[in-house]
């Protein structure tokens, strides 16, 4: 066969980099109530119980006293970063300049990371102490704040029983307060199968016609959060906003610079310190579900 010009035909590459589908944004630090900056390694949540009022049954009588319980909570500050070196040798080999996508992988991180924190609040045990001298010790959601998984998936009852449990705890709209819902694509798939919930009109035709159940219904904003714990059995969790606390004690700050002991690479690096605390029992609840 004949040589053609078709041997000198050239290949165009790639200049940029397609990244990977991903959480990009914080999902639940605007879900709670954020302390802002926070100076010192933790910072403290005080809580109050209630009272009720005394019947005067008697003129002139002994004053009883009423004391609410009260007790504080503490957020431990946690340190995390991410460094990813360049390495100069390798930058005029490549079309496509790794830098800035380098950067945003690394903020999408670390706004995960924020979710990870307060997820584990909500569900976790939060360290509480009741008197000056004592020491802080976990306190865990009781039996009425947990949901079985009772070997099903999440079902219309899961999330029925939750609303009522914040109903019965005066944690919910009735109280001015905002209750949230997380859910993952394994909730979603067994809500948008439960003809129960589908067949509703004034839900039909946001589930079914876009497959999204995010948004207000039976009484929680639903919030998409893929890092539920669990394998064959997974937990979600239930909150209202006032009952969990974030403090960010240095927010998510990015340097870009040489690295002089390691032959002048560039280093790309963010770093954050962040903290939460559920200050609430009785505003928090997990629920199971089987996968």
């Amino acid at each position: 066969m004949n040589n053609t010009i078709t041997a000198a035909f050239v290949t165009q590459f790639h200049d940029s980099f397609v990244a990977a589908a991903e959480q990009k944004e914080s999902r639940l630090e605007a879900k709670v109530v954020n302390r802002g900056s926070i100076t010192g390694s933790s910072f403290t949540a005080n809580d109050m119980g209630t009272i009720e009022a005394n019947q005067v049954t008697n003129r002139y009588g002994d004053t009883e006293w009423s004391i609410p319980d009260a007790g504080t909570r503490s957020a431990l500050m946690s340190d995390y970063d991410i460094a990813i070196p360049v390495d100069n040798f390798d930058l005029p080999k490549l079309m496509a300049n790794p830098q800035g996508d380098y950067l945003q992988r690394a903020l999408a991180a670390m706004q995960r990371k924020k979710d990870k924190v307060i997820y584990d609040a909500i569900r976790g045990a939060a360290l509480r102490k009741t008197d000056e001298s004592g020491t802080f010790s976990g306190v865990s959601l009781s039996g009425s704040q947990v949901i079985a998984a009772g070997g099903t998936g999440m079902t219309k009852a899961k999330i029925i029983t939750a609303k009522k449990q914040f109903r019965t705890n005066e944690a919910d709209e009735h109280n001015g307060e905002e209750l949230y819902l997380a859910y993952d694509a394994g909730m979603m798939e067994d809500i948008l199968s439960d003809t129960t919930l589908t067949s509703a009109d004034y839900m039909a035709a946001k589930m079914l016609q876009e497959g999204d159940i995010s948004g207000k219904w039976l009484g929680f904003n639903w919030v998409p959060y893929e890092a539920l714990t669990g394998t064959s059995t997974k937990t979600t969790v239930a909150w209202a906003k006032t009952g969990v606390h974030v403090g960010t004690g240095q927010n998510v700050t990015t340097d870009i610079g040489p690295r002089r002991d390691k032959r002048n690479l560039i280093q790309i690096y963010v770093a954050m310190s962040i903290g939460s605390v559920r200050v609430n029992e009785l505003k928090a609840m997990t629920i199971d579900y089987v996968v």
